[in-house]
Formats: structure tokens, sequence, C-alpha cells
């Protein structure tokens, strides 16, 4: 934008116009004229004191004009130009959308305050305290911690040879219902077969599976009584079975074995009804003249009540410190002899 200060005019852009808007730019083929018929011939004089204006406004304001014109002489049309006549001009402008326009008396006031080479730069626009961005709540999502791991209970291996799980209680009655342990083998050796069905009463700590083969390694092992009878042994589920070994409770004992008397510690064997019937109480706790040797009186056990269903009676001991016969009722007492769990030692 041009400026005039009595006859000299500074001007920074030709496209400029007037602070008031009522006075065409000095470009203009109108204002060119005037001035070239008013301009008198003092032109070199007017020129160096042109370029010492500008030059002065330059280094003062840190901005020199790109254009020098004809400057009027000033006053009383000397020629010479004097501090009234000179006014320096900011020529860094400020653009918005619509065109370029003159900068503020205020900003032009601060510029003059800052001094020769201070750049005017805007200083970051502080934000109150009570307005900084709040932070954006975490998304992490916290770890849960790992729950008490669970440890699946290992099931108790039942003990070979007798088919107790665990810790075994004697319950006196357990009811009489009787398991059918099922499975079918067939007899292992020669000789007359005899089919042999096992039970077990619900609610024993024995694994019927384990039990079942126990009474069958038992009843066909060469001591057994394949020798004295020639019979071999097969195992069955069936109904018709040539004998049942059953496994209960004392109660349950006790009624199976009516009308005989077992006063809920003994076993019986019945060839009528083709059952011999063993004491839990007697098959985990053994009798008194085997000692520790749980292994030998079970066997005993099954021998002996699976001999009376194959018809044999009871015995006594033929001498003292002679081995037992399996009919002598060693669950009672070996009667001096030594306990024996064999038909055939």
């Amino acid at each position: 934008m041009g400026r005039g200060y009595g006859n000299a005019v500074l001007s920074t852009r030709r496209d400029e116009e007037w602070d008031d808007g009522a006075v065409p730019d000095r470009h203009t083929a109108t204002k060119r004229r005037a001035t070239a018929s008013t301009t008198p011939a003092t032109g070199p004089l007017r020129h160096g004191a042109a370029v010492v204006a500008c030059l002065a406004v330059g280094f003062g304001g840190g901005v020199a004009t790109a254009e020098v014109w004809d400057v009027p002489a000033g006053g009383g049309g000397t020629g010479v130009l004097t501090a009234a006549d000179v006014t320096r001009t900011d020529a860094a402008t400020e653009r918005d959308g619509e065109g370029t326009t003159s900068r503020s008396a205020a900003e032009r006031a601060g510029n003059a305050q800052a001094g020769p080479g201070d750049v005017d730069l805007a200083a970051p626009e502080a934000v109150p305290a009570d307005e900084t961005q709040p932070v954006p709540p975490s998304t992490t999502t916290a770890t849960e911690p790992d729950p008490t791991p669970t440890t699946t209970p290992v099931a108790p291996v039942p003990e070979p040879g007798s088919g107790l799980v665990g810790t075994v209680t004697v319950e006196p009655d357990l009811g009489g219902t009787l398991a059918v342990v099922p499975g079918e083998h067939p007899a292992p050796g020669a000789g007359t077969v005899r089919s042999v069905r096992v039970e077990v009463e619900a609610g024993l700590p024995v694994d019927g599976e384990v039990f079942a083969t126990a009474v069958l390694a038992t009843l066909n092992d060469p001591r057994g009584w394949s020798g004295p009878d020639g019979v071999t042994f097969s195992r069955t589920a069936a109904d018709d079975a040539s004998v049942r070994v059953v496994l209960a409770s004392p109660a349950t004992t006790d009624r199976l074995c009516a009308p005989l008397e077992t006063a809920g510690k003994w076993s019986c064997g019945n060839s009528a009804s083709g059952a011999a019937v063993l004491n839990f109480e007697r098959w985990v706790v053994g009798a008194t003249d085997f000692g520790d040797d749980l292994a030998t009186y079970r066997q005993y056990l099954v021998n002996h009540e699976v001999g009376h269903v194959l018809g044999h009676g009871h015995e006594s001991c033929p001498s003292p410190g002679a081995v037992a016969p399996v009919m002598v009722q060693q669950s009672m007492s070996t009667e001096g002899c030594l306990p024996n769990g064999w038909p055939v030692p």
C-alpha cells in the first residue's frame, strides 16, 4: 500500500489501494500523466533523495521497497527531503482470502520497537492447566490372575491279588445288593469244566475285575483242585454258572450263609446252592495264624470255600507242625499245623 506525506509518495506494490479507498492507485494512466506534468526539472536530486529515503526505510524497518519513483520536492519546492517528509513504511503485509491489506498501526508499532533484524514470530498459545487435553483411558485389559490350578484326582490303583482300592473300611452291612462282574474266559486246562460267576456286593471298596482275576488264578493254579478233582474253571457272567464266588459284607454274608452260623466273622461254602460266600472282613484282615501273609490267606479262603461247593468237608490237623490240609478251618485256627492255602501244597 502506498502512503503520501506532503509531496513524497512511497509505494510498495502496484496493486495496493489507499486505506480509505477514495483515491485511485497512482499507477493508473491518469495519475502517471499528472505526475509527469507537475514534476520539476530537478530530477537527479529528487531521484537521489528517493533512493536515500528508500534505503532509510529499508534499513530502519528491515524491508526495502522494490521500486523508485519520482518524488516531487517537498515543503516549499526546494527539492530537499526533510524528516517530516519521510516516514518509514513497513512493507510486510498480511494476506487473507480476499487480497492484501495493510498491517494495523498496533502491529507496526510493535515492529518499530523490536528493532532491526528482529523477527516477529507468534509465540505458541499457552494452554491453561484446566484445559489440557485429557489422557484417553487405557485400553489395556488388566490381566486376570490364573485361577488356582485344579488337579484331577488320580484314581487309586487296585491292589493286585485282592482288588482292594484306596483306604479300606469294613462296613458291617451294605444292604445285600450284588453286582456280577462281567467277563467270559474259557477254562485253561484239561478236565471237567466248572464255570464260575464272580459277584461283589455294591459299596465294597473293591475293583471287581481285579478280584475276579485273582479268584480264577487261584482256582486254576496247579496247586489247586485240578489235581485232586480233575477239574478246570472257566469264567462266566451267566445265571447257570456251576459255582458262584461272592464277596460280601459281614451281615450280607450271614444272610447268604444261613442257616449256617457265621456270626459276622466267618465265610461259607454250600454245595447245594453252589455259592462260596467270602466275608469281606476276612478278606481284608486275614486270620491270626497267617500273620501278615494276607496273600496266602486269601488263596486259602477261595480254595477252602470252593472246596465245600465241590463237596469237600472239614478236616483236622494231622499232627503238630505238619502242613495243614486246605479243608482245616484255618480262619479259626490251624490246630498246631502250619498255615497252608493249597489243596496240593
